[in-house]
Order: structure tokens, then C-alpha cells, then sequence
């Protein structure tokens, strides 16, 4: 529609300037957003090897924690107590180890540098309790080692590899979960759950991945 410009006001009628049509201005075009993944498929985070032959399903399925004592120690060969083991199983299911490594998450600032006590240097290698007194120390002659059968004691909880249990089962699968057994889980009973559990991470996660200039493993599904 024109727009009419009136260039002079209170006119009487007697053959004034008449009024000039002005062309309306063209409208701007509302920027389209780029488009955002309705979701990913995190199969690229499962088949990522973490070590030669190594890779991060195996680690999970079965949730157990192995250890080679030929090989090096630390992750994924066992852990040692200083280890940052969540920052480290986070690294290994959300980033592409390909871009980052497995320490990645481990070296953000607001990491603790150490234990706030020394690590003791024979067994039990922890640091001493910090007790109010503290408990006595010594070459572990205040531990009980307990010597009862498996079958004087109740499962809880089962923790193989760090974080699986924590952040990969969902909750009303946990009780499953923890009842079940390694054997279980080589037989993939809980691979739907961590799957399912590892894409709505990922889901949540991604952007906030990539702003911080990192990759994820994952990829856009479709």
C-alpha cells in the first residue's frame, strides 16, 4: 500500500499542493536460523577405540574394571588412585578421541591439582583417615580383612567401570541393574538402557560441547 505524504497542512480548499504518493518501503526478509540436529547417533562413541583393540563398548559391556599386569597401568588397564576416572569415562563416551584425548576433561581448571593428604607409598597405598582424633597409623594394622563367604553379604550397588552405573542407567532401571551380573551384560540385557541413556546426553550435551570447542564422537542421526 502507498503511503501519502502530505506536504502541506490545513488546507482550504483552494487548489493547495496535492498530495504525493510515496512508494512503501520493501520489506526484509526474516533470516532463516540453521538448523539444529533433532538428535544424534552415538554408535560412532561405542566403536571408538580408547587403545589399540581396545574399544569404549568394551569397556562398558560388561561393566567390569580389568587389569593386565603385564601392561601399563592407568586407564583403561586398571585405574590408579590418582586418576580422574569420571572426567576420563565422560571423555571417552561424549568426545571424538580421535580430535581430543581420553584426559581431556580431566585437565579443566576446576580439578582438585592432587589428594589434599599424600598417598601412602605400600599397601594400602591410601592416605592415612583424617578422623577427629585421626585413626592410628601403620602398615595397615588397624584394617579388618574380612574372610566370610560371598553369600554373608547383600549386593547394593555394582560399580565395574567408573560412572556406567551413575550416569548411563537411568533409574528406574538401576535396581535391575545393580541384581544383575556381568554375564548380564555380555549378553546385552542392558544395551538398549545405554544407549537410550548415552543419546539423551548426548542430546543435552552437544552444543554445549561445541561451544566450548570441542568435538563430540557423536553424530547427527539421519
Amino acid at each position: 500500500m502507498a503511503a501519502i505524504l502530505l506536504t502541506a497542512c490545513g488546507g482550504d480548499g483552494d487548489g493547495g499542493d496535492s498530495p504525493t504518493m510515496m512508494p512503501s518501503p520493501t520489506p526484509t526478509a526474516t533470516p532463516t536460523a540453521s538448523p539444529t540436529p533433532a538428535g544424534f547417533d552415538v554408535s560412532a562413541c561405542l566403536t571408538q577405540e580408547v587403545a589399540p583393540g581396545v574399544s569404549v563398548a568394551s569397556l562398558v559391556v560388561p561393566d567390569t574394571l580389568t587389569l593386565d599386569l603385564a601392561a601399563a597401568s592407568g586407564f583403561p588397564n586398571g585405574r590408579r588412585l590418582p586418576d580422574q576416572v569420571i572426567d576420563v569415562t565422560l571423555a571417552v563416551i561424549f568426545l571424538d578421541l580421535g580430535v581430543h584425548s581420553a584426559t581431556t576433561l580431566a585437565g579443566v581448571p576446576v580439578n582438585p591439582p592432587g589428594n589434599d593428604v599424600q598417598y601412602r607409598p605400600v599397601f594400602p597405598y591410601l592416605a592415612a583417615a583424617q578422623g577427629s582424633p585421626p585413626l592410628a597409623t601403620g602398615g595397615a594394622s588397624t584394617f579388618d580383612f574380612r574372610s566370610d563367604a560371598s553369600s554373608a553379604y547383600v549386593r547394593v550397588d555394582r560399580m565395574g567401570m567408573p560412572a556406567v552405573a551413575t550416569a548411563l542407567i537411568g533409574s528406574d532401571q538401576k535396581t535391575a541393574y545393580n541384581d544383575a551380573d556381568p554375564a548380564d551384560d555380555a549378553n546385552g540385557d542392558f544395551v538398549p538402557e545405554l544407549t537410550e541413556q548415552l543419546t539423551g546426553l548426548t542430546n543435552a550435551l552437544a552444543d554445549d560441547l561445541v561451544g566450548l570447542g570441542l568435538t563430540p564422537c557423536a553424530k547427527p542421526a539421519g
